[in-house]
């Protein structure tokens, strides 16, 4: 029995640990595709979302906060750092206006955003850590929960709304319409579990399950996305880089939530 347990102990923090390097990567995959995106651009004569020069100055802030998040560096206070990057670039990007995205595309974009921004959040408040020092900031972490819950009312809402997102789920239910529904009212469920703060460890473990099939199945349909909807190669493979972060964010919870 003893030894059961230290083995489920050891998958926990092997698993938490596996969480938080997919959490703490991101903002280099976030930086390559960015920087793959403009040369995408470039090809094509459009501009990037955020003007150049501080579009540079951007990067460099998310690999400084990476690299020291990586390294676990004053950890807690580089993954607010790497939230604050993130809401602020998104903020100038929404308000430069350079480049102009369809209103179902702009919900895939800013809900994952917002999940991401969530995430470091939840890292910043001391949850992942294996040796944990100090206590474990409960407010922060609420916080990163809510916009964990705002991303998945808004994958709800997609369900519903977007023909597009309908499409891309039905071409790989079984159940066609009524699993889409079901699915729906899943969503649902983990949103109100996410805001409410109740049984949020339990909703993390079946969205754990739930976003790998959809990185794979959904996301990972490039030629749906791509040459059927005309999203940019490499602005979707940023969304993939970010619900791969944000599994790595639903990990933590599951597993030390």
């Amino acid at each position: 029995m003893a030894a059961a347990r230290g083995w489920r102990r050891r998958a926990l923090r092997l698993l938490t640990a596996g969480g938080g390097v997919l959490l703490t990567r991101f903002p280099f995959w976030h930086c390559f595709s960015g920087l793959l995106l403009c040369a995408e651009r470039a090809d094509g004569r459009r501009k990037p979302d955020i003007p150049v020069p501080y579009l540079y100055v951007d990067m460099g802030v998310a690999v400084l906060c990476a690299s020291f998040m990586s390294f676990g560096v004053k950890r807690r206070w580089f993954a607010l750092g790497a939230a604050l990057q993130l809401a602020v670039a998104t903020y100038a990007a929404h308000v430069g206006g350079q480049v102009h995205y369809g209103d179902w595309l702009k919900v895939r974009m800013y809900s994952r955003t917002i999940a991401i921004i969530g995430g470091f959040l939840i890292l910043a408040s001391g949850a992942g850590e294996l040796y944990r020092q100090k206590p474990r900031s409960r407010s922060l972490q609420s916080t990163g929960q809510v916009f964990l819950g705002i991303y998945l009312i808004c994958q709800a809402y997609s369900l519903q709304h977007s023909k597009e997102d309908r499409l891309a789920y039905l071409n790989h239910l079984l159940g066609g319409e009524l699993a889409l529904q079901l699915l729906f009212i899943l969503y649902g469920l983990l949103a109100l579990a996410f805001l409410s703060g109740y049984y949020v460890r339990a909703a993390a473990q079946v969205l754990a399950v739930l976003l790998p099939l959809a990185i794979l199945l959904i996301d990972g349909n490039i030629g749906y996305w791509h040459e059927s909807r005309r999203v940019e190669f490499w602005n979707q493979m940023k969304l993939i880089g970010q619900n791969v972060g944000i599994f790595g964010a639903v990990v933590i919870l599951a597993t030390d939530g």
